[in-house]
This record gives structure tokens, C-alpha cells and sequence, in this order.
């Protein structure tokens, strides 16, 4: 396969990825489009042609150039079904279906972000895998050696649970995950440094429990973190508990891209 794009519909962002072939040329994010843009999506005839609000800096001309005359296929996963029908209008968009995963075992229900992440993983790094995703949902979808989903579990991410406690309370400051620079006094001393205690503590031992848990099934297996704030909770597990350190976990944020390669691999 030549030249293509990967698009992530979160709850959030748009996630990107440029692939010439099998290969991650660049990844960006965007913000979602309004539905004023779905009109010029029915219009475009060439890449060149696509809003420049979704397009990275990254790809600058000398790289597009060999592009520009022609339509990229765009390869769609989404979890918000508004965003998905934007791209209707777009004559090279492919929403990928769940039924055609690669996987057994699959619940109609499942995100297919969840999906192809756990796909993408285990064909990187082996079967069985378990992938924890922590973007606006902190999720965990794990598959076992035979390529067959176990199954996981979906609670509220980091940034969700900083602003809810902002947001439903009359009194508790809304705090968002760059005001976090550090891990914060489990014991804290104000309002706003007990929020993040509570909320970050609470989730690295949910995570911390989970992962033993797997790791009880499986020994061998590949932990994957995902998410934007999967590198930050990472870091926080192995500060908290050294004994992660050395075992087989890992910060990848291009699982699902790679989920879609397998994909698309799976019809060649």
C-alpha cells in the first residue's frame, strides 16, 4: 500500500498519522472539526485540497509534493459518531468496522479504538498483551496468546476526574494535568494538592491492581500504555513502585495506528 492517513476520533481530539506504506512518516493532533468543514471534505479532489486546521506543520512542502496531486485514503476509528459523519463527505474515508478485527472474541460494544489497540500491540510486541489507554476514559483490554480478547475494563481518566470534581462541586478549583508538574504529597496541606493526591493515588492503585492482576494470567506479557496522559501515569507507577521498573511495560503512543497497519495487512 502507498501513501495514507490513520485518523484516531477520540472524545477529545483527532489523532493522525501520516503512513507512507507500512511506515509512521509523522503524527499530530487537531481539535474535532465543526460541521461547516463537511463541505469542503465532499470537495477535495487532491490532498491538497484537505483543510488546513487538520494538516501538521510537520508536513512541510518538500514532503508533500509527491502527495499533492492526488487523494490519500483516510482510514477512520472513532469512538464519537457526530465527528465520524463529517468524513462521510469525503470520497477516500474508510471507516474501519469492529466485525472485520483480526481478533476473536470481539463484544459488539467494544470501542474500536480498544480494538485496534490491542491488535497493534500484540502484532509489535506478541500475544498475549494488555493496553491501557489513558485518555479521557482510562481503559485496559487485554488478549490472551491465541489472539483472543480477555476482556477489561473502562473507569474515568485523569483529566476527567480533576475537572468533574471542579465542575459538580461549588467550592473544589477545576485543576487540568499540566498544573501537574509532580506527584503530589499523598498527605496534602490544600484544596487544590488534595484534589490531585486523591484522584492520582486512587488511580495508580486501580492501575497497580490491575496489572497484577494480568500479570497473574499472563507473566510474560507486554504492558502497553497509550493516551495523553498514559506516559505521565507511567511514570508515576514506576515512582510509586520500583518493581515495575524492570518488568515488561512500556509507554507506545501509536498503538492504534498500528492496530489500523494490521488491518489493513489482513486484506492484501
Amino acid at each position: 500500500m502507498e501513501a495514507w492517513l490513520g485518523l484516531e476520533i477520540g472524545n477529545s481530539r483527532l489523532h493522525w498519522a501520516w503512513f507512507a506504506g507500512e511506515e509512521i512518516q509523522v503524527t499530530w493532533d487537531t481539535p474535532h472539526l465543526s460541521r461547516l468543514i463537511e463541505q469542503q471534505l465532499a470537495q477535495c479532489k487532491t490532498f491538497a485540497d484537505l483543510p488546513q486546521e487538520i494538516l501538521s506543520p510537520d508536513l512541510n512542502t518538500s514532503r508533500l509534493s509527491p502527495l499533492a496531486s492526488r487523494l490519500l485514503p483516510i482510514y477512520i476509528a472513532s469512538v464519537v459518531p457526530s465527528q465520524t459523519a463529517l468524513w462521510q463527505a469525503y470520497p477516500e474515508a474508510h471507516v474501519i468496522s469492529l466485525d472485520k478485527i483480526p481478533l476473536s472474541g470481539i463484544y459488539s460494544t467494544l470501542g474500536i479504538d480498544r480494538a485496534l489497540a490491542v491488535l497493534g500491540a500484540g502484532e509489535a510486541f506478541g500475544f498475549p498483551v494488555l493496553v491501557i489507554d489513558a485518555g479521557t476514559a482510562l481503559t485496559f483490554t487485554g488478549a490472551d496468546g491465541d489472539r483472543c480478547l480477555v476482556g477489561g475494563a473502562i473507569l474515568s481518566g485523569l483529566s476527567l476526574q480533576l475537572q468533574s470534581l471542579g465542575q459538580k462541586t461549588a467550592n473544589l478549583p477545576s485543576i487540568t494535568t499540566p498544573e501537574i508538574l509532580s506527584l503530589p504529597e499523598r498527605w496534602a496541606m490544600n484544596t487544590s494538592e488534595a484534589i490531585q493526591s486523591g484522584v492520582i493515588y486512587t488511580l495508580i492503585a486501580s492501575i497497580r491492581d490491575f496489572v497484577t492482576a494480568w500479570w497473574e494470567k499472563f507473566p510474560d506479557s507486554q504492558i502497553c500504555f497509550k493516551g495523553g496522559d498514559g506516559k505521565l501515569l507511567l511514570e508515576y507507577l514506576r515512582s510509586l513502585h520500583p518493581e515495575f521498573t524492570d518488568r515488561k511495560i512500556m509507554y507506545e503512543p501509536n498503538l492504534t495506528f498500528w492496530g489500523m497497519r494490521s488491518y489493513l495487512q489482513s486484506f492484501q
